[in-house]
């Protein structure tokens, strides 16, 4: 997979897939033979996932040579007592251990790993932390809410609609929320975090809201149940940036499982195809017949499907109940679909900090 530098054009990426590891740069190499160019890693630990993606840099922006994801849950059962329990540490410490081999195996120069709102919240968040470091080696940083909106910005803004005077960057993940106002039209020569009108970070996500609500067996009033309850969370945001709806071809910008899943739900895909997902665009219509699709869906249905499976088919309604929210604040014809985020948010600053683009990065 190739990423976009900055800068870069609206062109889709290059067949292949982010979820599957592979390095089309070193077919040939014997493992562990050095090579002289800089890789890079980023390592994102979510309430719901552990991702981890690989990266060297190329003159089409990076390709991407190992990428790793599993559904964890580290937050599962976080409730009131905003305690992580043993048996997701557990799960989360296998996964983080399998990132660190791969990081090794790559051979990795320059990289940053972070953790997000489980973390950032848990009274044990710091104690959990200090343990990964020492079974894994691996010093996870907790960002704070407007790092992790500012990152999730940075690595998806490319996608946005070069004509767009003004776009709603969203990124929905398992305890948090992340907003972005990114400024469009006269800003693309700038850097992304320059472009950032507002943000928030708001403290519901598909765990948070599964957990609150229920995500197995969804009514059509249990869910708007869900959705008044995220409109609560983004009343604030919503205020503060609803002029952005008013500038020229405003569109919402979206990243996350919850809106690949449509997307890939609305290609008819058998099995999720990155190929196909990332820079996607789809009209409020399209979203509407899918979200109406998916609440027709048992729980069953929702497991059995290529797109969702077992693992997410009961995060998958309150994640729709998070971006339906988003679409009642801001009105838009359209949204872009775009698999990617934080890690190619890391990545693209870690390299430009490098200067491996030049000037005028983000």
């Amino acid at each position: 997979m190739t990423i976009d530098p900055p800068q870069g054009d609206q062109r889709r990426p290059p067949p292949s897939s982010e979820r599957t590891t592979h390095d089309g740069e070193d077919e040939g190499r014997a493992p562990g033979a050095v090579r002289s160019d800089p890789v890079y890693a980023a390592l994102d630990l979510g309430t719901n996932n552990c991702r981890l993606l690989v990266a060297r840099p190329s003159r089409n922006g990076f390709r991407v040579v190992d990428a790793f994801s599993r559904i964890v849950r580290l937050g599962e059962g976080f409730g009131s007592e905003k305690r992580l329990r043993p048996a997701a540490m557990q799960r989360t410490l296998d996964a983080l251990k399998i990132c660190r081999d791969k990081i090794a195996f790559r051979g990795v120069t320059r990289a940053r790993f972070i953790t997000t709102e489980a973390c950032r919240a848990a009274v044990n968040g710091e104690e959990f932390l200090a343990s990964v470091r020492q079974q894994t080696g691996l010093a996870l940083e907790i960002l704070d809410g407007r790092e992790e909106a500012h990152l999730a910005a940075a690595g998806c803004a490319v996608l946005a609609d070069r004509a767009a005077e003004d776009v709603i960057i969203f990124d929905i993940g398992g305890g948090s929320t992340e907003m972005v106002w990114l400024r469009g039209r006269q800003g693309h020569n700038q850097p992304t975090r320059q472009r950032i009108a507002d943000w928030a970070s708001l403290t519901v996500g598909v765990v948070t809201l599964a957990e609150r609500h229920g995500g197995i067996n969804v009514t059509p009033e249990s869910f708007e149940a869900m959705v008044a309850d995220a409109s609560e969370h983004l009343a604030g945001f919503a205020r503060s940036a609803r002029r952005a709806t008013e500038g020229a071809n405003f569109h919402l910008l979206g990243t996350s499982g919850t809106v690949t899943t449509l997307a890939g739900l609305h290609l008819g895909l058998e099995r999720y195809d990155r190929r196909q997902v990332d820079g996607l665009w789809m009209s409020d219509r399209q979203v509407e017949t899918v979200l109406q699709t998916l609440l027709g869906m048992t729980y069953d249905q929702r497991a059995a499907n290529g797109c969702i499976g077992a693992e997410r088919a009961d995060l998958v309604l309150p994640g729709c109940a998070i971006f339906e929210a988003i679409r009642r604040a801001f009105p838009s014809k359209r949204v872009r679909i775009a698999d990617r985020g934080l890690r190619e948010g890391i990545l693209v600053e870690l390299m430009t900090a490098d200067g491996l683009w030049g000037e005028g990065g983000r």
